[in-house]
């Protein structure tokens, strides 16, 4: 584990962290991978992260945010996101793009744009994928207990040529 990974996931289970977070970390994640043309994102250094784009929901104008994900092994490129929105009451904006866009989505992952699928997962799926996504960062576990909702979880393949 790379140090300071424990403090940090100590510090982004705080209820201070999910009201502060949201606001301040997607913001310079945004700023340093503009300015290094998508070869740095700084919550990287923590979380393996790319840069979700696709249409919004309603409005169909392009929305860009940068999130952790999980990377998954094995022969086709795959990730997926938990929209924990940092142990917020509501789902994050990005997840219902998604829902309605699934074939709309695009990834920079490592400076590269990749076309993905996005599938929302559901049943003994989502429960295999959740119990390796708190493996992966124990504190999505706090970030579920601070809401009723589930925790929506998307897996997202390459798609096109990718």
């Amino acid at each position: 584990m790379a140090p300071g990974v424990r403090l940090m996931q100590k510090v982004s289970s705080t209820r201070a962290f999910a009201r502060i977070a949201p606001h301040l970390v997607p913001a310079m994640d945004r700023t340093v991978h503009r300015l290094t043309r998508g070869k740095v994102l700084l919550s990287a250094r923590m979380l393996p992260g790319l840069i979700l784009t696709v249409p919004g929901a309603r409005s169909g104008q392009l929305r860009t945010t940068p999130l952790a994900c999980m990377p998954e092994e094995g022969a086709e490129r795959s990730w997926v996101l938990v929209g924990s929105n940092f142990g917020r009451t509501g789902h994050p904006a990005w997840t219902a793009n998604l829902l309605a866009g699934p074939d709309k989505a695009v990834v920079n992952w490592r400076g590269r744009d990749i076309p993905v699928h996005a599938t929302l997962l559901e049943g003994a799926e989502r429960d295999e994928v959740w119990r390796a996504a708190l493996k992966f960062w124990p504190p999505y576990a706090t970030y579920q207990e601070r809401v009723d909702r589930e925790i929506r979880l998307f897996r997202l393949r390459g798609r096109g040529g990718s």
